[in-house]
């Protein structure tokens, strides 16, 4: 019987332990996406506690804790951060064969030297060591980051943000690059006409400009678009359902967004139209300044109305949605390949029925400019653990080519979640490892240790040139 989490966790042969310690574990952290707050790596604040560094803000951990039959106050509400911290305790060792269990004790590990497993007796002198850490100046957050080597972070930023972090963060010297992401999905979102025009409204006073029809709204957005690049931006990125590839004319669009702008209701056909338009209008603009575009797609949010209309979005409350992917999908990329305007995209799929999907999907649009121009981005959200990094990977090396895959990213608000790159790098290892035992690839280690490395860091570095 294996120890628990040693040293070979996850590398069930000697290849894949060799692969993972020799040529995975050295490789820094690039880490393209994520939603940390800006303004914490800026005032390179110190948290409090464990429990607010943890939980505030992880609605991962609120919908487990939510599963345990804990009450909400705990979760989102009043609760203290140590009662909020109990209760994690007292759902932690029921989250058997959840990543969240895994992701835990790797932090505790990673961060604290902490070998114990966390429980409801144990939560008390976890909770002291750790929070009296965090207190120090050795556990601010640059110095959290610093600690497990990374070497770039994205963060996720509206196109009227400021960037004001990012400057501070710049002229103060930080040797990591914390680069905005550009992502205007507010831009688009048209179903709830009051927040759109009042995001429009927003839009046009930072932009100076009166937002009047569709050509002055994607003026705006490219005024944004500049500003980003300017401040180092080199990636925008989609939170869709899926792609929209709806056919229009100049003319469409423009009733469309004159009902919008009239305060008028729209059908089905004729958001989708909008999205469609705008998204297309975007790729053009990350086509022109040389960006990459990311589209996390799937994901069916905001399920539960009663929550929702009592704390808002991003609570714990999406799932994975249920959508056909393939015709729009193959439509909005070919629209743009049409007219030699298709940038680098990544695409996340959020529903693993859709790996074969996606992963053949873009054989069909890399024009051998880049390799690997159009990636299959890795595993997301409810996708991001054991069996679904493995199926990615798997649906990614048999019909494209691993070799040049981008790598895995936190996706993530917790300064504390980078262990889930070790976490990936090792399911990596392993799977690369078996096949080799297995006689499947020829054990070359020159190059396979290169493609090991290439796929932690280096494919990352070399595709957005950040």
């Amino acid at each position: 019987m294996k120890a628990f989490m040693d040293d070979n966790f996850l590398l069930h042969t000697k290849t894949a332990q060799y692969l993972y310690h020799e040529h995975a574990k050295i490789m820094p952290i690039y880490d393209f996406h994520s939603h940390l707050p800006v303004e914490d790596i800026a005032n390179n604040i110190n948290f409090d506690n464990i429990g607010q560094a943890w939980l505030a803000g992880d609605h991962y951990k609120w919908r487990l804790m939510r599963t345990n039959g804990i009450p909400e106050q705990f979760c989102t509400g009043n609760a203290t951060d140590y009662e909020k911290f109990q209760k994690w305790a007292e759902t932690v060792p029921k989250t058997i064969r959840n990543p969240l269990y895994h992701w835990t004790h790797l932090e505790l590990r990673r961060y604290f030297n902490i070998e114990d497993l966390l429980n409801p007796t144990t939560c008390k002198t976890i909770y002291d060591h750790c929070s009296n850490l965090l207190k120090t100046p050795e556990y601010s957050i640059k110095n959290l980051v610093d600690g497990m080597n990374v070497k770039l972070i994205c963060t996720t930023n509206d196109p009227i943000d400021s960037l004001e972090f990012h400057k501070k963060i710049k002229n103060d010297g930080y040797e990591v690059k914390i680069l905005p992401t550009f992502r205007p999905d507010k831009a688009m979102n048209v179903e709830d006409n009051v927040s759109f025009m009042n995001y429009i409204h927003q839009l046009g006073e930072i932009s100076e400009m009166t937002i009047e029809n569709f050509s002055s709204l994607i003026e705006a957005i490219d005024i944004r678009h500049k500003y980003f690049h300017d401040n180092g931006c080199r990636i925008a990125d989609h939170g869709v359902d899926q792609l929209h590839a709806k056919e229009y004319s100049d003319q469409d669009i423009e009733i469309i967004i004159h009902k919008i702008l009239s305060n008028k209701e729209l059908s089905d056909i004729e958001i989708s139209k909008f999205k469609s338009a705008f998204l297309h209008e975007v790729g053009r603009l990350n086509h022109k300044r040389g960006w990459v575009q990311q589209f996390h797609i799937g994901a069916l949010r905001n399920v539960n109305t009663r929550l929702y209309n009592k704390l808002g979005p991003d609570i714990g409350c999406d799932t994975i949605g249920d959508y056909n992917m393939s015709e729009n999908m193959a439509k909005f990329l070919d629209h743009l390949d049409q007219s030699n305007e298709l940038a680098k995209t990544v695409l996340y799929n959020l529903n693993p029925r859709d790996n074969e999907l996606f992963a053949s999907m873009i054989g069909n649009f890399q024009d051998g400019t880049f390799p690997g121009k159009i990636q299959f981005g890795p595993s997301w959200w409810f996708l991001d653990n054991i069996e679904g990094i493995k199926k990615q990977i798997n649906s990614l090396s048999t019909l494209g080519l691993l070799y040049h895959f981008i790598g895995m990213t936190t996706d993530s608000r917790s300064f504390l979640s980078f262990p889930r790159h070790e976490y990936f790098r090792r399911i990596l290892c392993n799977i690369v490892g078996n096949d080799i035992e297995k006689g499947e690839i020829p054990a070359d280690m020159n190059l396979l240790g290169e493609m090991i490395e290439n796929i932690c860091y280096n494919n990352a570095a070399n595709y957005f040139k950040m």
